[in-house]
């Protein structure tokens, strides 16, 4: 069985996207947050000590793996299989005990009232807002948890990471992930009516990564080898390499982390 393409009107005009297809290299590349991302969560209390915690569009797990250390029984869903099958393998090699599922958020079932954190990394744009809010609601305990977490380069303030978008909008230029400042992370209306804002932040960090490391983080981008056929993504790959030769061997690319936590009403 083989990803599906998936087309969303309001993401990159709707031109089609396969996460499938980045698999390998989030696998590898995609796994940077800082441990002050971790640490941030684990002080609002959350996904520690026995909690039930399920992460939406897991991809390849990394925020279930990163944070199992902590305690928490951890299920992650995502809607492509080659992600959940990294995830899976990922998990074993680290002897982690995490259930992985290939799923859309929107038919995502567990047991009424049993959750207490629900947690959707990098992801929230995707889901079907009213189907997906009053569910989880529905999924988490009376004091129970919904995080939207994000983290983003900042393409105005980093000159690498400002000429590799330019880069990706030479080959793909329908491509809408782009020009991010720091911002609070959206939190879709729908959730409103069933969730309360309990407190937003964003802070920045800067993130290490060598040429190769930055080329992966760049290939397992919704921009490039999701959404490039590969005749264009081997020409854009090409050029980056060679933009990135104008750099030194090691470097740091500015970001944010933006978090918002909301409380079950």
């Amino acid at each position: 069985m083989s990803d599906k393409d998936i087309v969303i009107n309001n993401i990159d005009a709707g031109k089609s996207f396969n996460w499938g297809k980045t698999s390998k290299d989030y696998a590898k590349y995609r796994d940077i947050y800082p441990e002050e991302f971790y640490q941030y969560i684990i002080n609002l209390g959350l996904c520690k000590d026995g909690q039930k915690c399920l992460d939406i569009g897991t991809g390849t797990g990394v925020l279930p793996r990163n944070m199992y250390k902590y305690g928490a029984e951890w299920t992650g869903i995502d809607i492509s299989e080659n992600q959940i099958n990294e995830a899976k393998e990922l998990a074993n090699e680290a002897e982690m005990n995490i259930d992985f599922y290939t799923c859309d958020a929107k038919d995502v079932n567990v047991n009424n009232a049993s959750l207490d954190v629900i947690t959707a990394c990098q992801c929230i744009w995707y889901l079907n807002h009213g189907i997906t809010a009053p569910k989880f609601a529905k999924f988490l305990k009376d004091d129970g948890s919904f995080l939207i977490l994000y983290m983003g380069w900042l393409p105005f303030e980093d000159e690498i990471a400002g000429k590799s978008e330019e880069l990706i909008l030479k080959y793909n230029p329908k491509w809408t992930g782009c020009g991010d400042t720091v911002h609070p992370v959206w939190v879709p209306e729908e959730y409103l009516d069933y969730f309360k804002i309990e407190k937003q932040e964003e802070f920045r960090v800067d993130i290490p990564f060598t040429r190769d490391s930055w080329n992966g983080r760049m290939r397992a981008c919704r921009g490039t080898s999701a959404s490039m056929t590969s005749e264009t993504f081997i020409a854009w790959e090409n050029e980056h390499v060679k933009m990135l030769e104008e750099y030194p061997e090691k470097f740091l690319i500015k970001h944010y982390i933006s978090i918002a936590w909301l409380k079950k009403r």
